[in-house]
């Protein structure tokens, strides 16, 4: 094997590795409390149209049957 293809498996072998890298930090979990980002959907479920809507579909779905 030549010196010029050591020398890139060398270079290469290093930044293949660093692809494996998991950061381990610890996710701090507290039951019933929601981390995550703002839903902007929730501000239009509390509208009354979009509610009364949904509830009007969920009514006509249900007592079809």
């Amino acid at each position: 094997m030549s010196r010029y293809a050591i020398f890139a498996l060398a270079l290469a072998a290093p930044l293949a590795l660093a692809g494996c890298y998991e950061d381990v930090t610890p996710n701090q979990y507290e039951p019933g409390v929601y981390k995550g980002d703002k839903d902007p959907l929730l501000d239009k479920l509390e509208s009354g149209d979009l509610r009364e809507e949904l509830d009007q579909r969920f009514e006509t779905a249900a007592t079809d049957r």
